[in-house]
């Protein structure tokens, strides 16, 4: 059906050959080859044209609900065409007068075969897609989400605290018998498979969870926004349509989609935390140096650190108490106290945080303080100022590029044009970054470290991850700069500070994609990064008390009473 004409009502003679279509009256069928000839042709208008306006219209896939046309319209144009396919059969079964349920088998050219679940409705004497959903082929693996997938593609211990767990590796850590590829193809073309793997990695392995895959990650972790221009970007496993997260991007997408149970990821200035915020999971930044970083390929060795991701705090507690303790991990550099040093019931909230939310996640974090108030056992909970975020921003940025050029300089010089232009661009601003530059700001860096830690040593603090939900995929340009901008304010003082924090998915706003997670970041004193992850945990059951008590009958008749 390669030739097949679209648009004629003729047409239905050609379809005669394609099983059940002689059944579908003829001005439905005429709508339904214009809507596949634009899917083939990925003509954004047609496609719009082709589905109901309204926030009424749905449209669902493995990845997940697009409710409203908008947010439909938004998922397509940042997905691309699709792949040249011929349809084979449709069976149509009238749902009345004026609607329609047409399901269609179509077979790719390339192979596999899809499943395309329509409801036609007449509107205004017009044939539009109210609802849909789609089957793709099954693929062996997503490119964008992996490089390197098995099952597993190396087994750890068979037994031990995270038998049963499979871990997806940021393409940055090293694994005998593999390159690194640190999301460059031209990079990976050049590296030797490493003769060691990573201690973070052997650390899971023995603890008996099996390595599920190398996941892929934004060019050199040099992001913040999840996309990658040569593999393509990961979806979004909480928000169709929606920016996975970087530099993280691959481990983030795989746990959220649940091809993995656990994300060994970096952050560097967010990398863990803010993926973990926008596909509703919880991550852990580690203290600066508490987890061993040999094996891993530096960004910025003074805020690189190791972290995880998972889809649940009582996961991310397993790992955490396996890795982070004396007898089990591979770590030489742990020089703090006992991690498992109990953090107090007692939370500081950054106004200039809360000041660089937007509006929706400032309000969403306002009624979680709210509800905390409520409980019997209320923490305290005070406002308090870190000084303007761009203060940290600054030195930081300076301090980071000059690092990233000493790392990566050579490479990137005789490599350039083999770059994505973002990354390319923060690369020529990091090679101009002098001697005098980094020292005035490693200066400048020194009394922030100090505030910040004088600041947590009774308290934790308590703010959003990031500004807001994930931005669509089509966000590009100045949306995007700004945007990097805002997010790097927000998660900058942890990596400042050396410290560990967690996001935890307590919040859900409303976005232009539909409700989306926002995550709450706890950040407490180096070292106790097990206790952080419990007191993280204790929020939320918290919360979720609250949340049960204020809609059970109970609470509901007493309200009305009252």
């Amino acid at each position: 059906m390669a030739d097949l004409p679209m648009g004629a009502p003729s047409a239905a003679s050609a379809l005669y050959g394609v099983i059940g279509a002689a059944a579908v009256p003829i001005d439905l069928l005429a709508a339904f080859e214009k809507y596949e000839a634009a899917i083939l042709a990925n003509d954004l208008e047609r496609l719009d044209a082709a589905f109901a306006p309204g926030p009424d219209t749905v449209r669902g896939d493995a990845a997940g609900l697009l409710v409203g046309r908008d947010a439909i319209s938004a998922f397509r144009s940042a997905r691309g065409g699709v792949a040249t396919r011929v349809i084979e059969r449709i069976e149509h079964r009238p749902m009345g007068v004026d609607a329609a349920l047409l399901i269609s088998v179509s077979r790719y050219v390339d192979g596999g075969t899809g499943l395309q679940t329509q409801l036609w409705e007449r509107v205004d004497g017009q044939w539009l897609i109210t609802a849909a959903h789609v089957t793709p082929r099954a693929q062996a693996f997503d490119k964008s989400v992996w490089r390197m997938v098995g099952d597993p593609l190396f087994q750890g211990a068979w037994e031990g605290p995270l038998a049963g767990l499979t871990v997806a590796v940021k393409d940055l850590f090293t694994i005998k018998g593999y390159r690194v590829g640190a999301g460059n193809p031209t990079y990976l073309e050049g590296q030797r498979a490493e003769s060691t793997t990573a201690p973070a990695v052997s650390d899971l392995l023995r603890g008996g969870a099996s390595l599920r895959g190398i996941a892929r990650t934004d060019e050199f972790a040099y992001s913040v926004a999840g996309d990658n221009v040569h593999y393509g970007t990961p979806p979004n496993g909480a928000l169709p349509g929606a920016l996975p997260g970087g530099s993280s991007s691959g481990p983030a997408t795989a746990v959220a989609t649940g091809q993995a149970d656990v994300g060994l990821a970096t952050d560097t200035a967010g990398s863990v935390r803010v993926p973990a915020s926008y596909q509703g999971l919880w991550g852990l930044r580690t203290t600066h140096g508490l987890v061993p970083r040999q094996g891993l390929l530096p960004l910025a060795q003074s805020f690189d650190t190791v972290g995880w991701l998972t889809r649940d705090g009582d996961t991310l507690r397993r790992i955490a108490e396996w890795c982070l303790s004396y007898d089990s991990s591979e770590s030489t550099e742990k020089v703090f106290g006992e991690s498992g040093d109990e953090l107090p019931w007692c939370f500081i909230v950054p106004t200039e945080a809360l000041a660089s939310a937007e509006p929706a996640t400032a309000d969403a974090f306002a009624e979680m303080l709210a509800a905390l108030a409520t409980m019997d056992d209320a923490p305290l909970v005070e406002e308090v100022s870190l000084g303007d975020l761009d203060d940290y921003l600054q030195p930081f940025r300076t301090v980071q590029g000059a690092e990233a050029w000493r790392n990566n300089g050579e490479w990137v010089g005789a490599n350039s044009e083999a770059l994505g232009s973002a990354v390319a661009e923060r690369f020529r601003i990091a090679a101009d970054v002098t001697a005098e530059d980094e020292s005035a700001a490693r200066q400048l860096l020194t009394p922030l470290r100090e505030r910040l830690r004088g600041v947590v040593r009774n308290a934790v603090l308590l703010l959003p991850t990031v500004p807001g939900p994930a931005p669509a995929r089509t966000a590009t340009g100045e949306r995007i700069d700004a945007l990097r901008a805002a997010t790097l304010r927000m998660t900058t003082p942890a990596a400042v500070g050396g410290l560990p924090a967690i996001s935890v998915p307590l919040l859900t706003v409303e976005s232009a994609l539909g409700r989306a997670p926002v995550g709450v970041s706890l950040i407490s004193r180096e070292g106790t990064d097990l206790a952080l992850v419990r007191l993280a945990q204790r929020l939320a059951a918290a919360l979720d008390a609250a949340k049960s008590a204020s809609t059970s009958p109970t609470a509901v008749i007493e309200g009305d009473l009252a």
